[in-house]
Parts: structure tokens; C-alpha cells; sequence
């Protein structure tokens, strides 16, 4: 069974691994240095600004997500699961718990790299619509971003 929860300290070290295990798979397609790279001060620093997310099976930190919200506008951002838990619904829980845990956005934004077919159909399938295309933008990188507005609470 897979479990989400907020991150703490300890989960760093794994994260990380499992982050550059899974951009790493990119490597042929697009410069991922930036993610396979990150160090563990780095992500100790970005957890002071972020909300992160960890998703374990057994106890095993097999996945992670970072976000955070602005002006009613969550952010999503190095979605990230081990290659071998892929395809289980990780990641599809991920994200679903940022939608569950931010009361306060309205939107959700999240981009991926443009000549990743299947993480182009995991966010349509998450019912997000691709909302721009960045490209050369980060690293030179080609990136699509997808927009989903939260359904509007019915009032009584």
C-alpha cells in the first residue's frame, strides 16, 4: 500500500536518490544535470520555502513531489518515482494529495519536458490541459506546462 506524507529530514537523503534515479532516464533526451545533481544542502534549503511530499511502500521512500502555492496558484514541481514503482499509481497519488492538501489554490501548474510523451499523458489523464509551451527555457530545456482549476464548491 502506498502512503503520502509530508517529508521530514530523514526522507532526504532517499529523496534525492530516487529524484536522479528518475530524471536520470532523461539523460539521453535532455540536460538533466540540475536533478540528478542536487545536493542534500540544496534540498535542505529548498525544503525552507517548499512543502514536500514523500510517497512510501513498506517503509521505503519511493517517491516525492515538491509545491508550493502563490496568489491562489499551487506550483508543482520534481515529481519524481522510483523507476521500478512506476506505472503503479505514485505518482497519480501525489499529485492527488497536493490537490486535497491545498484548500487555498484554485489552480494547479505543473510542467515536464516536451518530448516526454507518457508524463504528458499522465497530467491529461490527471485532467490537466496544457495550458503553454516554454521553449529553450530552463537548461535549454523545452518544457509544457499544464494548468488545472479546482472545481468550484456548490453553496448551500
Amino acid at each position: 500500500m502506498i502512503r503520502i506524507r509530508p517529508a521530514t529530514e530523514a526522507d532526504f537523503e532517499t529523496l534525492l536518490h530516487v529524484q536522479q534515479t528518475a530524471f536520470g532516464e532523461y539523460a539521453n533526451l535532455y540536460e538533466v544535470s540540475a536533478w540528478t545533481t542536487e545536493t542534500l544542502d540544496s534540498l535542505k534549503q529548498d525544503a525552507k520555502e517548499k512543502r514536500i511530499f514523500v510517497a512510501e511502500a513498506e517503509g521505503t521512500v519511493i517517491g516525492s513531489v515538491r509545491f508550493w502555492v502563490v496568489a491562489g496558484v499551487c506550483v508543482i514541481r520534481l515529481l519524481s518515482v522510483n523507476p521500478a514503482q512506476q506505472h503503479r499509481g505514485v505518482g497519480k497519488a501525489l499529485i492527488r494529495e497536493i490537490e486535497r492538501a491545498t484548500a487555498e489554490a484554485h489552480k494547479f501548474y505543473a510542467c515536464t519536458m516536451l518530448r516526454t510523451a507518457r508524463n504528458i499523458q499522465f497530467f491529461l489523464n490527471l485532467g490537466y490541459k496544457a495550458e503553454t509551451v516554454l521553449p529553450n527555457h530552463y537548461h535549454h530545456l523545452d518544457l509544457i506546462c499544464f494548468a488545472k482549476y479546482r472545481e468550484p464548491t456548490k453553496s448551500m
